[in-house]
């Protein structure tokens, strides 16, 4: 892997390269080199034909910037990330996902960011970083003091939401040694939860989608307080009428009469409906994830 600051010669390659991610890359959008702080990581194999104009084949590459995070660090976002096609599949994305990882612990940077990831990359980063989280000290004794809770407790007959949060100091202890963000974090503790459940055990599995459940539900419609929030309200289109919904959010103070939006009784149970199909992709995207890590980390989990 080849690490180049993106001018002269390598911003050159790179606007040769920025169709292949236009084409190949959903919602992709060429960045701005003339900006200060690009980098790119370039993945590279010696040719294998002595005839080849060039020594080496470009199998991948990456974009990363430096943003100024006050207020004395660096924050370092992915921005772009692709593997060419005829060399995908073969471990390359995650080889450079890893770079980047290593690149911000050795310079202790603030933490690591990806812009608008796509549904693998997520997945490809989600797994990376559980295996990494599997073998870091810190997180272990609330990790298994949260697996305990869930084979002991019954929070099918819960009166109030039941989430699943590492102890508030666990973030920023994982932020500033592995540099993964929050939200990267809290990801990826509810996958190590599932990863160390019994699988057979359906009350264990039951009470994990009640906490998937409720995070979820706060998320979106502002938990289940009835206080003001976020509100989930099916509304009809000219696309998809079955799956169609606008989000509410109500202010602070003032008229809570005034902000409340009135559902029928059908509106409610579409929403539930919308909400538990929310939770069923969460909890197979869970799962999916944690088969990945438990295929590459057997001895990690055996520890």
């Amino acid at each position: 892997i080849v690490r180049v600051e993106l001018q002269g010669a390598a911003a050159y390659l790179y606007s040769r390269l920025v169709s292949l991610v236009l084409l190949l890359v959903e919602g992709s959008t060429p960045i701005d080199i003339t900006e200060h702080g690009w980098e790119m990581l370039l993945i590279v194999k010696k040719a294998e034909l002595e005839s080849s104009a060039s020594k080496f084949q470009l199998l991948g590459f990456a974009a990363v910037h430096h943003f100024y995070y006050y207020p004395e660090s660096t924050r370092l976002r992915i921005s772009q990330i692709l593997v060419l096609p005829p060399y995908q599949g073969e471990g390359h994305g995650r080889l450079l996902l890893e770079a980047i990882n290593s690149i911000a612990e050795s310079e202790n940077m603030y933490d690591v960011t990806i812009e608008d990831p796509s549904d693998y990359l997520q997945y490809v980063r989600s797994s990376i970083d559980c295996l990494r989280l599997l073998t870091f000290e810190p997180i272990k004794p609330a990790l298994g003091a949260m697996v305990l809770s869930l084979e002991q407790t019954n929070l099918s007959k819960r009166t109030r939401s039941s989430i699943m949060v590492p102890p508030s100091d666990l973030a920023e202890t994982v932020r500033q040694k592995l540099k993964i963000n929050k939200k990267q974090f809290l990801r990826c503790w509810e996958i190590l939860i599932y990863l160390h459940l019994d699988a057979e055990n359906l009350k264990c599995i039951d009470n994990f989608r009640a906490c998937i459940y409720d995070r979820t539900k706060g998320e979106l419609l502002g938990g289940a307080s009835g206080t003001n929030g976020k509100r989930l309200v099916q509304v009809p289109t000219s696309f998809d009428e079955d799956t169609s919904f606008a989000v509410f959010w109500t202010k602070e103070g003032g008229d809570e009469d005034n902000q409340t939006v009135q559902q029928q009784p059908e509106d409610l149970a579409t929403q539930e409906e919308q909400l538990n199909e929310l939770v069923d992709n969460q909890m197979e995207e869970i799962a999916e994830v944690a088969k990945n890590v438990a295929s590459r980390g057997k001895d990690k989990l055996a520890a």
